[in-house]
């Protein structure tokens, strides 16, 4: 055999090495060919001779990808995007969004109307996962939502470009969201979050609200009511999920509202009980008018509410105002003498 030959023959030998011990490193143990390559990435990677034997250390064995069955030059390194499909998934999913739902590689989601879900699978066919399916009658939202982000750290630790779809904004009463992009920054992934249409936004619009003229205030409902919180009568409030105010818990239905009148007590603390409030719940649907309902605060526990209801108080008094500042502020004192 010529020496060509032998050092032809020596290379294919230590190239089919190299394919097995990665196939069977990657069914041993998972992950490990992601962690090679982050320990080695700011290494240089040296290129094998044509006249390696085959008793010479071999480089790293490229990692093998089973989506594509075949080995790959770079270990996949797994990401995570929150995005929202908003109040009303047709025409106000942005196209940012879209983006990234198509481009996923696993999509998360949970949204609360089959539109929006059939909507959703169909952007993302070969990788939408509901997960909805957490959720259980009785069981504690806050064990829901650890699961639902131990779910999305192993799409993200398993390298998956990974996005999560919620519902409304993603960063607006979803705790989920918040706290999978912590863990997962301090993991060292990439994690971010995109921005979207909130019932919040909704509100302003559709009850014609401008919070720079009063000033808004916004409280989850049980929060307000259990920890203290200080209302300035003067601005207006927002008090989110009176529906299920005082209710932990994860209903299918109705929620329990027993704690309505003391949440009401809590109220009377501020306002006369005849101020006027809105129960507001954001269209949901093309078409469909958003459902606005006044109400006097005593009547709330009477009022119907329901887990998708948010309470607008108006302002009930005007600022006193602070003479002492207005007039030491410069560009006013200014205007005043003109």
């Amino acid at each position: 055999m010529t020496s060509r030959k032998k050092r032809k023959n020596a290379h294919k030998k230590g190239a089919s090495m190299k394919q097995t011990r990665s196939r069977d490193t990657k069914a041993d143990a998972p992950g490990v060919e992601l962690a090679m390559h982050e320990s080695n990435a700011e290494k240089p990677q040296a290129t094998p001779s044509a006249s390696a034997s085959p008793d010479s250390p071999e480089p790293a064995a490229a990692p093998f990808s089973e989506k594509a069955g075949a080995l790959t030059p770079e270990a996949k390194r797994g990401s995570l995007v929150a995005i929202g499909t908003g109040i009303r998934i047709v025409g106000q999913l942005t196209m940012e969004a879209l983006a990234e739902m198509r481009a996923a590689e696993k999509l998360l989601y949970c949204v609360g109307d089959p539109i929006a879900e059939h909507i959703v699978q169909q952007l993302n066919k070969s990788g939408a996962e509901s997960l909805f399916h957490f959720y259980a009658v009785g069981k504690q939202r806050i064990e829901t939502y650890e699961q639902m982000i131990q779910r999305m750290l192993e799409c993200v630790r398993g390298g998956a470009r990974t996005c999560v779809a919620l519902y409304g904004h993603p960063g607006v009463f979803a705790y989920p969201a918040h706290e999978a992009i912590r863990r997962a920054r301090a993991e060292g992934y990439e994690a971010r979050m995109l921005p979207a249409v909130s019932a919040e936004d909704c509100l302003f619009a559709d009850v014609g609200v401008d919070p720079a003229m009063t000033g808004c205030q916004s409280y989850e409902a049980t929060d307000f009511m259990v920890n203290g919180r200080i209302i300035d009568t003067s601005a207006s409030v927002i008090l989110w999920q009176i529906g299920v105010v005082g209710d932990w818990s994860f209903s299918a239905g109705t929620y329990d509202t027993s704690s309505m009148p003391l949440l009401v007590e809590r109220l009377s603390q501020f306002y006369p009980l005849s101020h006027e409030a809105l129960i507001y719940e954001a269209s949901t649907f093309p078409g469909c008018p958003p459902i606005i309902r006044r109400t006097p605060l005593y009547a709330l526990p009477n009022s119907g509410v329901t887990g998708a209801s948010t309470l607008y108080i108006p302002p009930a008094r005007t600022p006193p105002g602070d003479a002492n500042i207005y007039w030491r502020v410069p560009q006013l004192s200014r205007a005043q003498r003109r």
